[in-house]
């Protein structure tokens, strides 16, 4: 589990909450009309401008941030060192058999175990990187426009309650109620820009760039496993990828 994203997330939460606390009861803050207009309005309007899938997928993809750890580079490049040795010493067509969960570094397992032309592996690199970008970019826009869509409903809800105070003026006991739609519409608005979808939309986009990288690594691995298949020069060569501080701590 990625323990930083969870508690850079409850963080936020806490410190805003913990504000909201110390300046008096955190009921005040509660608004039922508000949250249906801001909530409600917000998911509405990313239904009508997505696919319903394409919301469904990228909200499991913010769920996926949770779950999985960022990978290291150097555990990448010293797993296509692994593979090459074991290349070198059973045979390429030995790599057929090797397991892993990994799709991607399944398929440049087979292109090595093929001998594929390099122009092969390069192609499909570049299939699979526009692939892999172009079904993050959609959870990526998914996020920045409700992180759009939120405050404008925050402000619909100001208005709203604006509206409804100023159509009251006669009536004192309703002028309360109304203003705290008005303000907390924004501040539901805020919130849940700031908070949830602006951060998710960077983290995705972090993790977008984190994994190109990856399979950069992975298919510049199996490039130089077909053309020279020494593990040594084949670290030389990925290594290059890393950080020099990793690079010697790391160096064989």
């Amino acid at each position: 589990m990625d323990i930083v994203t969870l508690l850079g997330s409850i963080l936020g939460f806490v410190l805003v909450i913990g504000a909201m606390a110390m300046g008096g009861d955190l009921a005040l803050f509660y608004n039922g009309p508000g949250l249906l207009i801001v909530v409600g309005g917000t998911f509405a309007a990313i239904c009508v401008t997505f696919p319903l899938k394409d919301v469904i997928d990228s909200h499991m993809g913010a769920l996926s941030m949770f779950m999985k750890k960022k990978g290291k580079v150097e555990d990448v490049v010293n797993i296509m060192v692994r593979i090459a040795e074991i290349s070198r010493r059973e045979g390429l067509i030995a790599l057929e058999n090797i397991q892993t969960e990994n799709p991607i570094l399944k398929k440049a397992c087979q292109l090595i175990a093929d001998n594929a032309d390099p122009q092969l592996i390069r192609d499909t690199l570049t299939i699979e990187i526009g692939t892999m970008k172009r079904r993050h970019n959609i959870s990526i826009e998914v996020f920045q426009k409700l992180a759009g869509y939120s405050p404008a409903f925050g402000m619909i809800g100001t208005l709203i309650g604006l509206v409804q105070m100023l159509s009251n003026l006669s009536d004192p006991t309703s002028l309360g109620p109304a203003m705290a739609v008005a303000i907390l519409t924004t501040f539901y608005g805020s919130i849940m820009a700031n908070l949830i979808f602006l951060p998710f939309a960077g983290k995705m986009r972090a993790r977008t760039s984190q994994e190109e990288l990856h399979l950069q690594i992975i298919f510049e691995g199996a490039k130089s496993i077909l053309e020279n298949n020494n593990p040594r020069l084949v670290y030389e060569k990925l290594s290059s990828f890393e950080p020099p501080k990793e690079r010697k701590s790391s160096g064989r």
